[in-house]
């Protein structure tokens, strides 16, 4: 399974997803398991911003060889589920591949679905959307322009949100 992980700049939420799903699906031994990400307003080529790269690393997660790259339809159409950080990153990625609704969900619309609604299967999150209340999934805030603390508390959110999801692809 290939999760493909959307933000804004593509420097700091997405990269620690991607990065931090690919650490825990080794630990639950997803062997088909890939990762990647990319930005609505990407910054290209830049690396993880430093501070989102300090906290990847105390995650247990590892910035390095990391290039940022902006999202494009090709980049959707290749992943088998894309999670993005918030509704707007996940309203961007319906504007370029709408067809790819049944496989695009929030972070916290993903994982909710999983540990609330027993999401099984990626088909499972798409039938069961309409049972969870628009409201429930907070978006991922950005940390860009803010304090240490804060962006410790972005990987943080970002590092829970994630097993739910991961065990679903196991079995998916």
């Amino acid at each position: 399974m290939h999760i493909l992980f959307v933000c804004t700049g593509n420097i700091c939420r997405s990269p620690m997803a991607e990065r931090l799903a690919l650490v825990l699906g080794s630990q639950l031994r997803i062997g088909a398991l890939t990762t990647s990400s990319a930005g609505t307003r990407a910054v290209i080529g830049s690396p993880i911003h430093p501070e989102a790269a300090r906290i990847l690393e105390h995650l247990g997660g590892t910035a390095s060889d990391f290039a940022a790259r902006q999202l494009t339809p090709r980049i959707v159409g290749d992943a088998d589920l894309i999670i993005t950080m918030t509704r707007a990153h996940r309203d961007a990625v319906l504007g370029l591949a709408p067809r790819q609704l049944h496989r695009t969900f929030t972070l916290s619309e993903a994982a909710l679905l999983v540990s609330e609604r027993n999401a099984q299967t990626v088909a499972d999150l798409a039938a069961l959307r309409p049972q969870l209340p628009s409201a429930a999934a907070a978006d991922i805030p950005d940390p860009i322009g803010q304090d240490s603390e804060f962006f410790a508390r972005v990987g943080t959110q970002i590092a829970e949100l994630l097993p739910p999801i991961l065990t679903l692809c196991k079995s998916d």
